[in-house]
């Protein structure tokens, strides 16, 4: 008797952490549903991983933004006897200040971060937990560990996700359960990421960006060791460290300081600085 492969589901897989998380499961031997918006890159991707692997790979295409779409994503999820692995990875950042920016992407943000990230959490967690077997990675960010102008809604929701994930974590726990939660928080990643949002990443010091493998390979080297969060990386590390031990004023400060020196550059001809 054949005995079936663990399945994974991994949301916004079409590139970045999703697609390098998704050739690393298939190496390691899971099946695959791979959920995303663009329809060709998942069939491309799919039918890449199938053929290199021999595992099953399907293309879900979903816009976890929509009620709709969510929902059939769930149902799916509970259909699914195997599901070992949830990684919730789509994502997106726009830049500019809250009450200025477009209020559909807002909310768009917060509907993809914090309930397609709950509703696929729930979904999920119900079969892992009675299964006694799984894990779930929530993608989060090292902005989730601060609050910055000009990105509220991405450091908001991302800071949502780590509490979220911390929640579970400690539940899981309790519950005495061998299921595994992470908040993956990574800093500038080398992804389409920043490209989407029109970012500059000559601005970033290349010393400051990260391999996406590298990324991929911390976090499964956390899930061995059941780390809540991972952080890749020494320099981002040392950042959250840093983070969680100023006094918030002085933090807030910075930021006073940071908005008073881009005024003094646009009085003189300069150009303001983007940070992720």
């Amino acid at each position: 008797m054949t005995t079936a492969r663990p399945l994974a589901l991994i949301t916004g897989a079409s590139a970045g952490i999703g697609a390098a998380y998704a050739r690393r499961l298939a190496a390691e031997g899971y099946d695959l549903l791979l959920v995303a918006r663009r329809t060709d890159r998942l069939k491309d991707l799919a039918a890449e991983l199938a053929n290199r692997h021999g595992v099953r790979a399907e293309p879900l295409p979903a816009d976890l933004t929509s009620d709709a779409d969510l929902k059939v994503v769930e149902a799916r999820i509970e259909r699914e006897d195997h599901l070992e692995f949830l990684l919730n990875n789509a994502g997106f950042g726009v830049s500019g200040r809250f009450y200025e920016a477009p209020l559909e992407s807002q909310d768009s943000m917060h509907r993809l971060h914090i309930l397609a990230t709950l509703r696929l959490s729930h979904a999920a967690l119900r079969r892992m937990t009675a299964r006694g077997r799984g894990a779930l990675v929530n993608v989060s960010s090292v902005a989730g560990f601060i609050a910055r102008p000009g990105t509220v809604s991405y450091h908001a929701t991302k800071a949502w996700m780590n509490s979220f994930t911390e929640g579970l974590y400690l539940e899981l726990k309790q519950a005495r359960s061998p299921v595994r939660a992470q908040a993956l928080c990574p800093g500038y990643t080398l992804t389409e990421f920043h490209d989407v949002m029109g970012s500059d990443r000559n601005k970033v010091p290349a010393s400051m960006w990260t391999p996406v493998e590298k990324v991929v390979d911390a976090s499964l080297e956390g899930l061995k060791h059941n780390k809540l969060f991972v952080v890749p990386g020494w320099r981002y590390k040392f950042i959250v460290f840093l983070l969680r031990i100023i006094p918030r004023p002085l933090l807030h400060a910075t930021n006073e300081w940071g908005s008073g020196k881009t005024r003094r550059q646009k009085a003189v001809g300069g150009r303001r600085k983007t940070e992720g």
